[in-house]
């Protein structure tokens, strides 16, 4: 695929993830996280709590509770319940991920990440890089 189909199909999946992330219950973040392999959207995820539990993502203090799964993190846990794999995939998503996330994302199989906004802590951009995954920022979304 050429550089500029390419680089509107990207654009497209992070507008996708962006929608996505709006069906978040977080109020401090919205994250949306969309994985793609061979140009098919094989899942899907934002942040919150885990499925069964109160969709409240802050404490009184107003911030993220520890039990908040991230945006990433939800869509590999979705592949891994389904009969998909990540193997060689990209993951689209609209925060870079921080450094936790970004150990699943490289022992998912998945090959290249696409973000919007970078996170304020970028050691998981770094790892991803080491570990061979190739890592595209587009921080604007316009056709």
């Amino acid at each position: 695929m050429d550089t500029k189909k390419r680089n509107k199909y990207d654009k497209a999946y992070l507008r996708i993830a962006t929608e996505w992330g709006l069906l978040s219950y977080c109020k401090r973040k919205q994250v949306g996280a969309i994985i793609v392999r061979d140009r098919m959207i094989i899942s899907d995820g934002y942040n919150g709590t885990p499925s069964g539990f109160e969709n409240c993502c802050e404490d009184e203090a107003g911030l993220t509770r520890w039990d908040v799964l991230h945006a990433e993190a939800n869509a590999i846990l979705k592949v891994a319940r389904s009969t998909q794999s990540c193997e060689g995939a990209t993951l689209y998503i609209t925060l870079s991920p921080c450094k936790e996330c970004s150990k699943l994302i490289h022992q998912s199989g998945i090959k290249r990440v696409v973000y919007h906004q970078g996170y304020r802590d970028d050691s998981g951009i770094k790892f991803l890089i080491k570990a061979g995954v190739v890592v595209d920022h587009i921080p604007d979304l316009e056709a």
